[in-house]
């Protein structure tokens, strides 16, 4: 019983295969740099000297030494 039978077509399958090729896209960043002064006040001490005179009087004396 070797009869010849008609073949039977499926329908196609697909076999998808992916590649990626890679594509450089630039992304800008704008980077604003900002240089600040700031005020610390810092206190500075000036010592002003003041000259008296002092008379150290003992009182008159009332007894001989």
């Amino acid at each position: 019983m070797n009869e010849q039978c008609r073949p039977i077509e499926c329908p196609p399958q697909y076999v998808v295969r992916d590649c990626y090729v890679p594509r450089v896209v630039p992304y800008i960043h704008p980077v604003v740099i900002v240089t600040r002064q700031n005020i610390v006040n810092v206190p500075q001490h000036i010592y002003r000297p003041v000259y008296q005179n002092v008379v150290n009087d003992p009182g008159y004396p009332t007894k001989c030494c």
